[in-house]
């Protein structure tokens, strides 16, 4: 069927597209936990809309099957072991760096807002 052939193409470019933006964004971004971020999109949407697109193409066999069995797996332990990963982090001292130059917290006897 030539929908389930688009459907598949579909899910298959777009978990591409996160897998590419989540490698990137395990490169590009600055610190510990925002890195996290860029391989959980990797792992989590990257790998499943790809393993989705593959359901497409492989229709009702023993494939299917066992692609489903992987994606049900992977939707559990991916998020569990990035969270395991961000909590022993914390445990063990890496502290989350805030941005604090681009958006400085007003002074304390600021006067912002008063309609005098």
């Amino acid at each position: 069927m030539i929908a389930f052939e688009i459907a598949s193409w579909f899910f298959l470019i777009a978990g591409s597209l996160f897998s590419i933006i989540g490698g990137i964004g395990i490169i590009r971004l600055p610190e510990f936990f925002s890195r996290m971020h860029g391989g959980g999109i990797t792992d989590t949407m990257g790998a499943g809309l790809i393993i989705i697109g593959l359901l497409c193409l492989a229709g009702p066999t023993l494939v299917a099957a066992k692609l489903i069995a992987i994606l049900f797996f992977l939707t559990i332990t991916s998020p569990s072991s990035c969270h395991a990963l961000a909590h022993s982090a914390l445990i063990h001292g890496v502290k989350p760096e805030l941005d604090v130059k681009r958006h400085p917290a007003p002074p304390a006897n600021s006067t912002e807002g008063d309609a005098t």
